[in-house]
C-alpha cells in the first residue's frame, strides 16, 4: 500500500493555507505532519481533524493506491 497526501497539499495552496497554519488550526503534531510530508501512513484521527477543519472529505486529504505488482514472466 502507498499513500499519498498529494490532494491536501493542492487543497492547501487553493484555500491559501500553510501547512503550519493547518497543523495549528487542526491540533496535529508536528510528528505527524513530518509523516505526511514524506508519504508515511499516518491515524486515521489525525485525518479526520485534518478533513473536518477544512471542511473537506477523507479522499480531498489522503490517496491510497495498490502498490504495483511484480510481472511473472
Amino acid at each position: 500500500m502507498v499513500v499519498s497526501y498529494n490532494r491536501l497539499w493542492k487543497l492547501l495552496i487553493d484555500k491559501g493555507i500553510t501547512k503550519t497554519e493547518m497543523r495549528k488550526k487542526t491540533g496535529i503534531s508536528t510528528g505527524v505532519l513530518a509523516k505526511m510530508g514524506k508519504d508515511k501512513p499516518v491515524a486515521m484521527d489525525s485525518l479526520a481533524k485534518i478533513a473536518t477543519a477544512l471542511e473537506c472529505g477523507l479522499d480531498d486529504v489522503v490517496e491510497i493506491k495498490q502498490e504495483r505488482e511484480v510481472s511473472r514472466e
